[in-house]
């Protein structure tokens, strides 16, 4: 059998207790008197970036594990388990030591920050093959100053984190543009750099991201894997927002493996955790999570699992009071409601809702709208003999 991995057991026997990552820093700091183990010591020993030599008695008797299976766990230590084994070979991150590298300050890693906000706005309002040039540049930049710049290790921690983020939604960018593979090589540097930062939820979003994108291109169950290990990684206490936007993706991948029942578990976990107290501000990338657009999510996995009666009211819903002005994300959602009323049997409605659905995947540069717009016609094919529906099939 193979080694134990160290970071598996403190988890296990952690979640076994029914205690966050906080808890069992809190629990460690009076057991040794000694207040310096946070959440975040925790979470790197839990995600293999760090064992505690000094902590493993400490460890054993919080956790009541026996103290040589810590250490034999700790001598094999090797990759996590976890999202570890999704980082990239190498270090893409790493700094260069070239002496002419310029002070870089946190003016440098608020200005990509912004550059990233302002990249997810755009993206609201324009598909993937018009941003992705730019997307690339500025995420090319930011690595950039990174490596090649000197500076604190605040400011450093603070540029990982705006990289991580600048990754994701460049790698979100390039699925849209039908660039996957691009992507994946994207989402894995993201990853690399939120988990160097310590950012939790912020690693979980990209591996979530990237889950998303396996569902969606024939990788089901490595999705599947990979949104559960999104969740893990982001932990109890990742803010309400993110946690809710996890376990939607996790739902996703079950409906996409056509799993009923684990699928709308999730959905339930997802509203569960949304409805949750807020102590402090979500996520400036979580800024889009909202019960909307959950109860968007529900619709799509109801209309996946085949289950019109409950989609076609929620997206019948959501889509009347959804902004016209985001034509990418419009016509995505009516083509759920496209294949929703087909699998209800009603194709003259799908039918009108797939011209719709067409007319505005041609306004633009979006793959997701070109595979969704085909997945609807082929829905559609086994109603030829209803006239809407051939004229449809005839123009398109």
């Amino acid at each position: 059998m193979p080694p134990e991995a160290f970071g598996d057991i403190v988890r296990t026997t952690r979640k076994a207790r029914g205690w966050s990552q906080a808890r069992l820093a809190e629990e460690l700091c009076r057991i040794s008197e000694r207040p310096t183990v946070t959440r975040q010591e925790v979470y790197r020993w839990e995600t293999g970036r760090r064992v505690p030599r000094f902590w493993l008695r400490h460890l054993a008797v919080a956790l009541s594990v026996p103290r040589a299976r810590l250490e034999a766990a700790a001598a094999d230590h090797g990759a996590s388990a976890t999202l570890a084994a999704y980082l990239p070979k190498g270090d893409p991150l790493a700094p260069l030591r070239a002496s002419t590298g310029r002070r870089v300050g946190a003016q440098a890693a608020r200005d990509v920050t912004a550059r990233v906000h302002a990249l997810r706005l755009a993206d609201d309002f324009l598909a993937g093959g018009d941003l992705v040039g730019p997307a690339q540049r500025e995420l090319a930049a930011a690595v950039r100053i990174y490596r090649e710049g000197s500076h604190t290790e605040a400011v450093g921690r603070a540029l990982l984190i705006a990289v991580g983020e600048l990754a994701q939604i460049t790698g979100w960018i390039e699925s849209d543009a039908g660039r996957h593979d691009h992507a994946e090589a994207t989402y894995r540097l993201g990853l690399s750099a939120a988990r160097e930062a310590g950012d939790a939820a912020l690693a979980g979003n990209l591996a979530g991201s990237l889950a998303y994108q396996w569902s969606n291109t024939g990788h089901e169950r490595d999705g599947l894997t990979l949104a559960e290990a999104a969740v893990e990684e982001a932990g109890e206490e990742a803010h309400p927002k993110a946690r809710a936007l996890f376990h939607d993706r996790v739902a996703w991948a079950e409906a996409k493996l056509k799993r009923a029942q684990p699928a709308m578990r999730a959905l339930e976990e997802a509203h569960r955790v949304l409805e949750s107290e807020e102590k402090e501000p979500a996520p400036e990338w979580a800024y889009w999570v909202s019960a909307d657009e959950l109860q968007i999510m529900d619709a799509r996995v109801y209309t996946e699992l085949r289950r019109p009666l409950r989609a076609v009211p929620l997206l019948r819903e959501a889509l009347n009071r959804y902004d016209g002005t985001h034509t990418r994300e419009l016509a995505l959602y009516l083509s759920w409601l496209s294949i929703a009323y087909a699998d209800a049997n009603e194709p003259e409605a799908a039918a009108e809702t797939a011209a719709r659905v067409l007319a505005l995947s041609s306004e633009v540069s979006s793959d997701r709208t070109v595979q969704r717009s085909r997945v609807v016609l082929q829905r559609l094919a086994e109603y030829t003999d209803v006239p809407q529906v051939r004229r449809l099939l005839d123009s398109a």
